[in-house]
């Protein structure tokens, strides 16, 4: 257990969040092998308490753990300012496309199937963290009301601060950062999630819904456009 007077960032951390003991077993030893640092724990009620000494770069979290599930974890940590901009990477038995669209939904970056290699698991790992650091430093961005702080990853309307997941920010990030132009799904896996991407066309829908329902209640959703049999593009032209 760690002893802190405050929350401190470590750098190449991860929490482990997973109740069998020899899947926790075998994901420390991969991460140590590939030079990370981890903490781990075997239920929600652990993984909260890690959290309020240590913030880990990336939480690698269990679909089905005992008391909370790691689905309804995942919603309250995106809920928290402190701990939404951690990505997560769902660890699921679940092979159904909609049980992995509603992982996405309920704000995790990506979802690894088990059983799973882990060299796949360590090539996610990587491409998660290059995705969730390659956000452009120029400064605060202001459209209309709408900021976007990408230092802090913090959205606000009009003053009012916004919570939104990692990749939704990253997602609006570039699409105010290129207004008006298109772009088709697979530039925005390319874009957004990287060339070296695991993750389906279908994702960016998901992640679009989930934005617009996230600046609905603050009118920006009608900036993000569906340009039919095209992809999407942001605009101030409505």
């Amino acid at each position: 257990m760690h002893e802190s007077t405050g929350i401190t960032n470590m750098k190449n951390r991860i929490l482990i969040v997973e109740d069998e003991e020899g899947i926790r077993e075998m994901l420390g030893y991969t991460l140590s092998r590939e030079g990370f640092n981890f903490d781990e724990a075997d239920n929600v009620d652990s993984a909260s308490t890690l959290l309020e000494s240590t913030l880990p770069d990336l939480i690698l979290l269990d679909w089905m753990l005992p008391g909370m599930s790691g689905l309804d974890y995942a919603r309250r940590l995106r809920k928290s300012p402190e701990t939404r901009h951690i990505p997560i990477i769902m660890l699921t038995a679940k092979t159904d496309e909609t049980d992995k669209v509603k992982g996405l939904d309920y704000g995790a970056d990506d979802y690894i199937t088990k059983p799973f290699s882990t060299r796949e698991l360590v090539s996610r790992i990587k491409a998660v963290l290059r995705r969730s650091q390659s956000v452009s430093d120029k400064g605060t961005i202001e459209i209309e009301g709408l900021s976007l702080d990408p230092e802090t990853y913090r959205v606000s309307a009009h003053g009012q601060s916004i919570e939104i997941s990692p990749t939704e920010f990253r997602l609006l990030h570039f699409f105010i950062s290129h207004p008006e132009r298109v772009y088709t799904r697979a530039q925005l896996l390319d874009q957004v999630w990287g060339q070296n991407v695991y993750v389906e066309e279908r994702t960016v829908d998901v992640h679009i819904r989930r934005l617009r329902k996230t600046l609905q209640p603050y009118g920006f959703d009608k900036y993000i456009q569906t340009v039919r049999s095209v992809g999407y593009r942001f605009s101030t032209v409505h």
